[in-house]
């Protein structure tokens, strides 16, 4: 018997809410990166984009555990020789909380086209609103801890 491999054409895309009030901000971020892959079906293929549309809320209220706020730093490079630059996670979740999110899901994400195309279905919010109500979006029911 040989095994199931999904094609592309065959994919339907559902829509899931994942509130991140009061949660680890990496525990959503790979929850949302499993979704986006398409791993929590059993119709998973490694090698086709098979994933989900998800929507982050309350981005601005997802926690740094430990001593993350004040010491962890994102680096980043202008292009321009001596162009290194970074910012500090207290002053990015200040500023811009739903940036924060899209830079620990891409990190859990292949670098590759596939998920270069599932960073494409994520939508992260700072607040509760939302303008995808027309997409029916499930909330997800499965415990992130």
């Amino acid at each position: 018997m040989s095994s199931y491999l999904a094609k592309p054409q065959e994919i339907k895309r559902k829509w899931y809410i994942i509130d991140a009030a009061d949660k680890p901000l990496g525990r959503v971020a790979a929850q949302a990166a499993s979704i986006l892959r398409g791993k929590h079906l059993p119709t998973y293929t490694p090698n086709v984009d098979c994933g989900d549309h998800v929507i982050i809320v309350n981005a601005e209220k997802a926690v740094l555990t430990g001593n993350k706020l004040n010491q962890k730093v994102r680096y980043y490079h202008t292009g321009w020789v001596g162009g290194i630059k970074e910012i500090h996670y207290n002053k990015l979740m200040a500023e811009k909380p739903e940036q924060a999110m899209m830079y620990a899901v891409k990190g859990m994400l292949p670098n590759n086209s596939i998920g270069r195309k599932a960073l494409t279905r994520l939508r992260v919010y700072q607040g509760t609103e939302h303008n995808h109500a027309a997409q029916q979006p499930e909330n997800w029911t499965r415990e992130i801890k």
